[in-house]
């Protein structure tokens, strides 16, 4: 019983790890397009606040410090779009995203769902989906934008850049 038990811990190890989201299936696969920015990244534009004297960009600067990542998958194929799909909705419910926003156009749906944080004004996940339409063409798109986002600091940055 104990082999099993450590054999057991031993496999879950790597998951707890390495954790990866739902939608990083799609990340190379042929026909779709991936575009993924880490952490570090976010921590370089981060890094250049020193530099920086306008308070506007410097405001920039400190949202993107609270970025964790940006993860965007795009395809035309109707079959990895209907994989997409079930995907997205699978992820909405097991963790508890609610809708945000919805648009039925011309065949395209658009939905950006979010996942909230300890506080009302705060915001864990954006999540986006795109639902391409019957024409050649059309693509399905998620995109996923974690990290931990007071929605009065974006209400001030879109306040100051009008």
């Amino acid at each position: 019983m104990t082999k099993f038990i450590v054999t057991f811990v031993l496999a879950l190890m790597p998951s707890l790890f390495f954790a990866q989201t739902a939608f990083d299936k799609f990340d190379g696969q042929e026909n779709v397009t991936s575009v993924i920015v880490n952490k570090k990244t976010f921590e370089m534009l981060g890094n250049i606040k020193g530099k920086v004297e306008d308070k506007d960009i410097s405001k920039y600067v400190d949202m993107a410090n609270n970025i964790e990542s940006l993860k965007m998958y795009t395809t035309s194929s109707n079959k990895i779009g209907a994989d997409m799909k079930a995907t997205f909705e699978s992820y909405c419910k097991k963790e508890a995203l609610e809708p945000l926003v919805q648009v039925n156009s011309k065949g395209k749906k658009v939905g950006i769902y979010i996942k909230s944080g300890n506080k009302s004004s705060k915001v864990k996940e954006v999540l986006v989906f795109v639902e391409g339409g019957d024409e050649k063409g059309d693509e399905t798109m998620i995109a996923t934008l974690k990290g931990d986002f007071d929605l009065d600091s974006l209400a001030d940055l879109q306040a100051s850049s009008k």
